[in-house]
């Protein structure tokens, strides 16, 4: 009997705990499954947490100025923004799943690529929300491929598109008349420049999506890259045209080499203190507001190069354990109204792309769209379309910061 009784406890807890570890997920499904405006009126007088990286302060105005304060005025809703980087939201995240915290701290974040599959594989995230989300449907086009997989990873509806960026160079054209137009254009000019230019090193975001052009770039053709997964011996020629590359740049970069920027608020540092020519970073458009704050000097443009210009699709999603996916759903929802995205395009706070459908919406709003003016830091739309290629998988991500130091930091 009391064995019995032992197996009827034991499983009873099994089941609680199994309760415990998926709740949450239970409790998104649930939410889907009811009216939009329940769901709304259900985030009314509550307080929604993201969790973001604070890096910008373009950015930061936006969300603090802009959508906080709509959120608040149309839903009652009130926006916490937390900077935090994306791998120490991941940790802290992973030490509430390990101590089966219910009740997280964070109700939404800012994610994609290496991070989203990290998330998505240790169970950090709360399921599919996307096919509830009106302005979701409504406005993008849903089957789109950006939309279906971030860096490689099956989003099966567990993010939802915020934003599209794209790698960009950008030069001062008071002191560079021309600038490369291919990668082996960039090395000549290199040498004939000596000290002024450098990139940031393989650990920072920026460092290694130069890196993987410069893969692209020494490929046959970049589909050669990035749509494969990551096979060492497949690309291993490849790969040792792209060291060597960046070893014969090294001896004339700034500083020959000895140091690269740790961050790429170090390089952009270095290029409006007039060390260097040339910075870079993955937002067409970013240039427009440090030209503005005085930050970049006026004459900055930018450029892409052959073969081309990595983009890719950011994203916004809800953790495992968040304690209020009402107000989470309702912020998401409205961050991808075409109020909010017209608000972020426009140089005042963010100027990033969309990925919104245009095409979509009603004809004053495509008016509205198509009227941005930009800033003449931003190449056309018709030049970004041109030169646009998609990102490789996750894996390479963590091969190149690897393989560059043992590479090119250590050769």
């Amino acid at each position: 009997m009391n064995k019995i009784l032992g197996l009827l406890i034991g499983s009873f807890l099994l089941v609680l705990t199994a309760c415990g570890e998926d709740g949450s997920e239970k409790s998104l499904s649930k939410l889907t499954t009811i009216s939009w405006n329940e769901i709304e009126s259900e985030a009314e007088n509550t307080k929604v947490r993201m969790f973001m990286w604070g890096g910008d302060e373009g950015i930061n105005q936006y969300m603090d100025e802009w959508v906080a304060s709509r959120l608040e005025k149309n839903f009652n809703l009130t926006l916490e923004r937390v900077p935090m980087e994306t791998e120490e939201i991941l940790q802290k995240l992973q030490t509430e799943k390990q101590a089966g915290k219910k009740d997280g701290t964070i109700d939404m974040i800012w994610i994609n690529g290496e991070n989203f599959k990290n998330a998505k594989e240790t169970g950090l995230l709360a399921g599919s929300f996307t096919e509830s989300l009106p302005n979701f449907n409504k406005y993008y086009q849903t089957n789109d491929p950006a939309f279906q997989t971030d860096f490689g990873t099956e989003i099966k509806g567990m993010e939802a598109p915020w934003g599209k960026v794209q790698f960009v160079f950008h030069y001062d054209s008071s002191k560079i008349d021309s600038p490369p137009a291919s990668f082996e254009n960039l090395k000549t000019w290199i040498k004939e420049n000596p000290g002024k230019f450098t990139y940031p090193n393989a650990e920072d975001f920026t460092g290694n999506a130069f890196l993987r052009h410069i893969l692209y770039a020494n490929a046959e053709s970049p589909s050669d890259i990035y749509e494969q997964p990551l096979d060492k011996e497949q690309i291993a020629e490849t790969a040792d045209k792209s060291w060597s590359y960046l070893n014969e740049i090294e001896p004339d970069l700034w500083r020959s080499g000895e140091h690269y920027p740790n961050t790429l608020t170090e390089l952009d540092r270095l290029y409006s203190q007039g060390e260097v020519w040339m910075t870079m970073g993955y937002n067409e458009a970013r240039a427009v507001s440090l030209i503005e704050q005085g930050v970049f000097p006026e004459s900055t443009r930018s450029f892409v190069m052959e073969p081309g210009s990595i983009g890719n699709t950011h994203f916004l999603s809800i953790p495992f354990n968040s304690s209020n996916l009402e107000g989470a759903l309702t912020a998401i929802n409205f961050m991808l109204s075409p109020e909010a995205q017209l608000a972020k395009l426009k140089p005042d706070y963010w100027g990033e792309n969309t990925p919104i459908s245009i095409e979509k919406l009603p004809d004053h709003m495509k008016k509205a769209f198509r009227s941005v003016e930009r800033g003449p830091s931003v190449l056309s739309q018709k030049k970004l379309e041109e030169s646009f290629i998609p990102e490789t998988e996750a894996a390479y991500v963590d091969w190149m910061k690897e393989q560059w130091f043992n590479e090119v930091v250590q050769n």
